[in-house]
């Protein structure tokens, strides 16, 4: 099982238009085939920059590039996210031990 995580700050102001629109673009991301259980999380910690998250599951490395390659992804990240994500730190990970 790999977990894909996504934290970032979005360049539109909070509460705006823009950013409640790029968050229902994000969502449509776990129909993708092969995307597992699926979060869209807003940060409550002042700890970091990030505002928002992108947490999934997928069963195996295969899923996982499928996802990645998968032409929906491939258009929400060139023609939504690189406008519109001020910064992100992509973490991709399994349990220990596995």
């Amino acid at each position: 099982m790999i977990t894909h995580s996504v934290f970032f700050k979005l360049k539109h102001p909070s509460g705006s238009a823009e950013e409640a629109a790029f968050l229902a673009e994000a969502q449509k991301l776990a129909a993708i085939p092969g995307v597992g259980t699926f979060q869209v999380l807003k940060e409550t910690s002042p700890k970091n920059e990030f505002t928002y998250g992108l947490t999934m599951l997928f069963k195996d490395q295969a899923a996982y590039e499928a996802y990645n390659n998968h032409p929906d992804h491939v258009a929400f990240v060139q023609q939504i996210w690189l406008n519109e994500v001020e910064t992100f730190q992509e973490i991709d990970h399994i349990p220990f031990g596995e």
